[in-house]
């Protein structure tokens, strides 16, 4: 019989755990990490007695681990967002859907969407007040949701409007029902019963996208958004996707890059204003055509304030070696984002802001890790951080960013992202010297 071997950690009931690590997040696990070291033992709802960990070492052997061994959490995300979803596959059925879905987000393939971005960019930032101090999440709630809609779901029309009005319900519901255990029976009226009808519309509308794209005048082959290449997809036997596949997973990239990536904006826009020497670099580099500092920027953005704290992996042999510790079958392994990437050996003078610490290099994947990493890394991490680039571009280029003495904004809990307090406040002035497009000027974009 193999001996379990766990450090130590917090001993109060679930429910008080629970509760501290909705209400204090980061402070929780920094003081945590000050008692324990850099791993500990803690009992949560949803993913009971589990293994926190963020060595590096032990984190890249983990994400390294074969999938056999230890693989996705079977938690509530998955069973939000349906059994074809990405977070809802595990092993071979994983990989093959996988493999279908790299290409849409990787190479030449996102200069496609760079001119989608600028242009909904552009087209919100024109209802910004001047002068005035606002939030910029809801503005970049509606950009990367927009975004989204035409380059991956291939919307247009009456489908847009629609499921601009529904999709943002959907994932609030879905996003609070994933941190909570599922019931065993849940009715018509609760929330998971809104949920069901929601999700109901939501499959319909795909319905008629999925119809357009295969019948249009040019059919799926003259067309650039990731639906129409799921439909061109095959799988190694030659079968294509399902429409229940497609819908899964349609609704798993807007989970995934939606409410994430806008959040990461606005806090570029909370860090940008309480760093007017990085600001005042970035709009010189905007105004003669550069990108360097600003995916540089993207990335720091993304260190210093990671919008998901933990990813995991549940243990699925009888049990699994890991650096110090042994785990046993069931238990989980989480991976704290945030000890990782505060942690000054790893980043030196971690507690800075300071893009110049990517200028020139890229992070290692095994310690910069906001889009997780292995085989659940985030298939848009590419898409995403391209996104980021060309919405700070055009911001950069068309406005005067006001700097702030204020204290830094809080962490806030949205259910899956934390986000600033107040918001990501701003306070801008439209520019009237133009540097180049910004999609022009971040061409190739952002890989991580």
């Amino acid at each position: 019989m193999t001996t379990v071997t766990l450090p130590p950690g917090p001993t109060a009931p679930r429910f008080v755990q629970g509760a501290r690590a909705l209400l204090m997040p980061m402070r929780g696990m920094h003081r945590l990490r000050e008692r324990y070291g850099d791993a500990f033992t803690v009992d949560v709802p949803i993913f009971g007695r589990a293994l926190v960990i963020s060595d590096p070492a032990e984190i890249k052997q983990l994400f390294q681990t074969n999938p056999e061994v230890a693989d996705n959490l079977e938690r509530n995300l998955g069973r939000v967002l349906g059994p074809g979803s990405m977070f809802a596959l595990s092993g071979e059925e994983h990989r093959a859907q996988r493999k279908l879905l790299v290409p849409p987000f990787h190479g030449r393939r996102l200069a496609a969407y760079e001119r989608i971005v600028e242009d909904e960019t552009v087209r919100e930032m024109a209802s910004w007040p001047h002068g005035k101090p606002f939030p910029t999440l809801p503005s970049t709630m509606r950009i990367t949701l927009n975004v989204i809609l035409r380059a991956v779901f291939g919307a247009e029309g009456a489908e847009f409007a629609e499921l601009r009005e529904l999709l943002p319900r959907l994932v609030t519901v879905g996003s609070r029902l994933a941190v909570l255990p599922v019931p065993d029976r849940f009715g018509r009226w609760g929330p998971w019963g809104r949920f069901r009808e929601l999700r109901r519309r939501y499959d319909a509308v795909i319905d008629r996208l999925v119809a357009k794209a295969g019948h249009g005048d040019t059919g799926p082959e003259g067309r650039d958004d990731v639906l129409s290449m799921m439909l061109q997809a095959r799988y190694d036997d030659g079968a294509p996707m399902t429409r229940g596949e497609i819908a899964d997973q349609l609704l798993t990239l807007l989970a995934a890059g939606h409410e994430t990536t806008a959040t990461t904006l606005a806090w570029a826009v909370e860090r940008l204003r309480r760093h007017p020497d990085v600001l005042r670099a970035l709009v010189e580099e905007v105004d003669a055509g550069g990108k360097t500092l600003r995916e540089a920027t993207v990335l720091e953005v993304q260190r210093t304030r990671p919008v998901i704290d933990m990813v995991g992996r549940q243990v699925r042999a009888e049990s699994l070696r890991l650096g110090r510790w042994t785990v046993p079958k069931g238990h989980a392994v989480l991976v704290s984002i945030a000890l990782i990437h505060d942690d000054d050996a790893v980043f030196p003078n971690a507690g800075a802001f300071d893009p110049s610490r990517f200028v020139g290099s890229r992070p290692d994947l095994y310690q910069w890790i906001p889009f997780g990493g292995g085989t659940r890394r985030c298939l848009g991490a590419a898409f995403a951080n391209m996104e980021m680039n060309v919405v700070l571009a055009t911001m950069l280029r068309d406005y005067t960013l006001v700097p702030t003495t204020e204290p830094d904004e809080r962490w806030h809990s949205r259910g899956v992202a934390y986000a600033p307090g107040k918001g990501g406040v701003a306070v801008v002035h439209r520019r009237t010297v133009h540097a180049p497009p910004a999609a022009e000027a971040s061409a190739g974009g952002a890989r991580s």
